[in-house]
């Protein structure tokens, strides 16, 4: 028990000095705001939301076992706690005016709102399965297959840290929206190019093409109908990625030429 109760308070403490050292990071002058700038995205955002998520579990549970795993996440949500009640003390003009966790609170209900949050959280770790695949993955289709490299910062960062008035309880949850969404969107990028690559068909549940041609743009942008023959589907994937042309989805804007070349 008292090994459990060492890492809570151990990594509660080290969650806080790590939150505080973010958000405060003007203290250090120069060398603090590049480095807090390099943090919010790609690849030192993942660094360092391993250190506030699973790197402690790591460690901790190779070290003790299941005590250091539960440990671990118990002194994060204290640690969090405590950074959201500082943050919102020391931004008190901001947390007494309009805020979404009371608007929320008021819709829908306090416990309502607060325990949905939580339900959230707990798709953290799939969320952290797709962007491993992005980070380990998908260089390997680059080489083999030639599709698309991309600047993955540019869609896994974070920003709303700047948005005034965005505190506390507030901030924290929109930062992991923030994440979040940009890992969901640079993982639905580059299964386009997975999809369209090995099964250019459309699907025969019609109402399944409309909902997946929003984030699937091939299905009407030129995927072989779907009582189409395997001679038109060869023949399509001859036409796109015959050659030495390009290896993205089909409406890629790599695809894209005025006066034969690439915009």
């Amino acid at each position: 028990m008292l090994t459990l109760i060492c890492i809570i308070l151990s990594v509660a403490v080290f969650q806080t000095a790590l939150a505080l050292a973010a958000t405060f990071n003007s203290i250090f002058g120069e060398t603090g705001r590049r480095w807090a700038m390099a943090c919010t995205k790609a690849p030192m955002i993942d660094l360092m939301l391993g250190l506030f998520t699973w790197i402690p579990w790591i460690i901790l549970g190779i070290a003790f076992g299941w005590r250091g795993v539960i440990g671990s996440i118990i002194g994060q949500v204290i640690g969090l706690f405590i950074w959201i009640t500082g943050h919102e003390m020391a931004n008190r003009e901001a947390a007494a005016g309009p805020r979404i966790v009371k608007t929320l609170n008021r819709t829908v209900g306090r416990w309502q709102n607060h325990l949905a949050l939580w339900v959230t959280a707990v798709a953290f770790p799939g969320f952290l399965f797709i962007r491993l695949m992005e980070v380990a993955l998908w260089p390997a289709l680059v080489a083999l297959l030639r599709f698309p490299k991309y600047d993955q910062a540019k869609w896994v960062n974070i920003t709303r840290q700047k948005f005034s008035g965005l505190i506390g309880h507030d901030l924290i949850w929109c930062l992991y929206c923030d994440w979040m969404t940009g890992v969901y969107s640079l993982g639905a990028e580059m299964l386009r190019s997975v999809e369209s690559f090995w099964c250019p068909i459309r699907f025969y549940d019609g109402k399944k093409c409309d909902n997946c041609k929003l984030d699937f743009p091939d299905i009407d942008g030129g995927w072989v109908a779907a009582d189409g023959t395997m001679q038109q589907v060869t023949e399509t994937l001859e036409g796109m990625y015959g050659g030495t042309g390009e290896r993205a989805w089909f409406g890629h804007p790599v695809r894209m030429t005025v006066n034969g070349k690439s915009i």
